[in-house]
């Protein structure tokens, strides 16, 4: 199985910027593509971005997209997210996930099969 570990997350201010990182181990040669989502107190799972591990095609959710970048390292199995200008309305945990499935769009939670515990990042106005 594939393990995800989500790090960087942390107390921020509004305006700010950050970079999470997702370090992945196990058989990761089965990944064909590599997201972020967060999730807010009360609210339902969302996706934020992915990018394929197999070329450099990324996928981006809706709002968000201008102010999030999402970025691999293969060399290191890592995946980061780079948020800029960071909002209240940000705060969320924010987890990692990876797909082995072909699809032409990776919005989809159910498409990810592995899941790291989550980061949360804490927005102060």
């Amino acid at each position: 199985q594939v393990q995800l570990v989500e790090s960087g997350g942390g107390l921020v201010q509004a305006g700010d910027s950050l970079r999470l990182s997702c370090a992945a181990s196990g058989p990761t040669y089965t990944t064909r593509v590599m997201g972020w989502f967060r999730q807010a107190p009360g609210k339902e799972r969302e996706f934020v971005a992915a990018i394929s591990w197999i070329d450099d095609k990324t996928y981006y959710g809706g709002s968000p997209k201008d102010r999030f970048t999402v970025s691999k390292e293969r060399s290191k199995n890592t995946l980061y997210l780079r948020i800029d200008t960071l909002r209240p309305e940000d705060t969320a945990s924010y987890y990692c996930a990876a797909s082995t499935y072909w699809a032409e769009t990776y919005l989809d939670a159910e498409l990810y099969e592995y899941w790291g515990q989550g980061t949360q990042v804490t927005v102060s106005s």
